[in-house]
């Protein structure tokens, strides 16, 4: 599926506070919380199956980034952003960086 027809579908299901201020933190939250139900699902699977990933985890894993693709595409349409460009300019950026050989390290500009 195409990033912006993912992004606009999302509309349709987005239940929050329209106030602008107010939808960039709700979506924050969400996006974090989201993200931490990722890790979760991650660690358990190193504290209960030895670091094994059953096909059942495999997919809950699945819906709960899927859920984070939802957050991330309401708050990238609340900021007036598009997932497309937002897509694009992330690979410009790792690309550059690995043809720099400076995939690994910190900081944003390297």
């Amino acid at each position: 599926m195409d990033f912006s027809i993912y992004q606009s579908a999302t509309a349709k299901t987005a239940i929050y506070p329209r106030r602008w201020s107010l939808a960039v933190q709700y979506l924050t939250l969400g996006l974090t919380s989201e993200a931490g139900e990722v890790a979760g699902k991650v660690k358990k699977a190193i504290r209960d199956e030895d670091g094994e990933f059953s096909k059942e985890r495999i997919d809950a894993i699945s819906a709960e980034i899927g859920d984070v693709l939802w957050y991330c595409a309401r708050l990238a349409d609340e900021m007036g952003l598009d997932l497309n460009d937002i897509a694009k300019q992330n690979i410009d950026k790792l690309y550059a960086r690995h043809n720099k050989g400076t995939l690994s390290g910190d900081g944003d500009n390297r």
